[in-house]
């Protein structure tokens, strides 16, 4: 789809919305110089858009492809086939059985966790998917050492099928510092802790997907442990520090270097932007800011 059929389509779904307006200007004018998308391959999560955004999913699409953008996280099996029009890839997708609440490290639910992820391997190589993440779950009580045991057991039951359809299975760390993200009890917050189940497992295709906001919260050091352990980690995820907004120089990390030096490791997976727009800022204007602090 040509930029100016985009821009049309666009406006047309704009028609009455004086809230839109500025918004698609302000896209346009990111998405007017020759789009660079450079050794990195970018993906979105969700959070970008901010709340009550006007875009449908089709607008979205259309916005990201105008921007340069390589994929989406987490689209669903309707989703994908929309993001197809517009050479979007599905970077991450779910369908373990697991939650944030009751995830790997549960024993009583190993053999419905062991179905779910095998019917989502399947729905990943239908959509051209190479990641199925899998959440390890609060502890409640049990200790770090159980729950490693416990998701190097079922993790160990479902690789055999994931190394034969090509997909990873991969869990994504959380902090258990900041109250408001609503992870406090998460049994993976620790980076080391996701590794070494990865090893437990002895498959290539148990993977971490390794997100910048955690680990710098939980661990720090956050380049030189991602290029230690780059082996382990099939998928990224950005987000600025302190406050998980936009990853420019209003938080701590510096993601230019972070480009740069994840480029040089010779990552070949998606970096997926995670952040959530801050306040008063345009969310269009966060997003052509921040993919572009990323083009390296």
């Amino acid at each position: 789809m040509s930029l100016s059929n985009s821009r049309r389509r666009l406006l047309a779904a704009a028609a009455g919305s004086a809230f839109f307006a500025p918004l698609l200007r302000a896209a346009e004018q990111a998405a007017a110089a020759p789009v660079r998308q450079g050794r990195l391959k970018q993906s979105v999560m969700a959070s970008v858009w901010g709340q009550n955004s006007p875009f449908d999913f089709k607008q979205r699409c259309e916005l990201l492809a105008m921007l340069g953008f390589s994929a989406v996280d987490l689209p669903s099996v309707e989703q994908v086939k929309i993001m197809a029009d517009y050479n979007l890839l599905p970077a991450l997708m779910t369908g373990t059985g697991t939650s944030f609440q009751d995830g790997l490290i549960r024993r009583e639910i190993h053999d419905k966790i062991v179905d779910a992820t095998q019917a989502g391997i399947d729905a990943c190589v239908a959509a051209g998917c190479k990641n199925l993440i899998a959440m390890p779950g609060e502890r409640r009580g049990m200790s770090r050492e159980e729950g490693k045991a416990n998701a190097i057991e079922v993790l160990s039951r479902v690789a055999p099928y994931a190394e034969e359809k090509g997909v990873n299975v991969c869990m994504e760390i959380t902090n258990s510092k900041v109250a408001a993200d609503q992870r406090t009890d998460q049994v993976f917050d620790d980076i080391y802790w996701g590794f070494d189940v990865c090893r437990g497992t002895g498959s290539a295709n148990i993977k971490v997907v390794y997100d910048f906001y955690h680990v710098q919260i939980m661990n720090g050091d956050v380049v030189r442990t991602l290029k230690d352990n780059l082996d382990l980690c099939c998928h990224l995820h950005v987000a600025g520090v302190p406050t998980r907004q936009e990853i420019d120089g209003t938080q701590e990390l510096n993601y230019r270097f972070i480009a740069e030096a994840i480029a040089d490791m010779g990552y070949e997976g998606f970096v997926a932007h995670e952040w959530r727009p801050g306040p008063g800022r345009n969310p269009l204007v966060s997003l052509a800011t921040c993919f572009d602090i990323l083009v390296v």
